[in-house]
């Protein structure tokens, strides 16, 4: 985390930038809620906390670099992707990590550069179509 700044409380959150470097957001961890919290501008997302040991503990298994595939909510996220994971009937929880209607896509935008904060993936920062991989 030698690049990042903020400790992750609501009071210090990590500064982050989205893969492609476009947008900077800031994010903590809500302990006692379980949830991830994305400050992006006005606008507030949350995912629930546990997210990012499930996608660590899905991306170890795959084994390989997986494509983001950053979507909104309202659009379908393309098959084999991290955005698709997210979703998915077949994931840990049963469908959606994001927690507020309307809001619970872009989970390939937010959540994946937490991760490599944590420095438990590497995650590519391309204009375009990123891949991340467990480390």
């Amino acid at each position: 985390m030698a690049d990042v700044k903020g400790s992750g409380t609501a009071e210090d959150p990590w500064v982050l930038t989205t893969p492609p470097g476009g947008s900077a957001y800031q994010v903590h961890r809500d302990e006692t809620a379980g949830e991830l919290v994305c400050q992006v501008g006005t606008t507030k997302l949350s995912y629930q906390l546990r997210c990012i040991d499930d996608l660590h503990a899905m991306l170890a298994t795959y084994g390989d670099w997986m494509p983001l595939g950053n979507a909104d909510e309202q659009k379908t996220a393309a098959p084999g992707t991290v955005e698709a994971w997210a979703r998915s009937e077949d994931n840990p929880v049963g469908g959606w990590y994001g927690l507020r209607k309307g809001y619970r896509g872009r989970f390939a935008n937010y959540v994946p550069p937490v991760l490599e904060a944590l420095g438990l993936v590497e995650l590519e920062h391309n204009p375009r179509n990123n891949r991340m991989r467990a480390l």
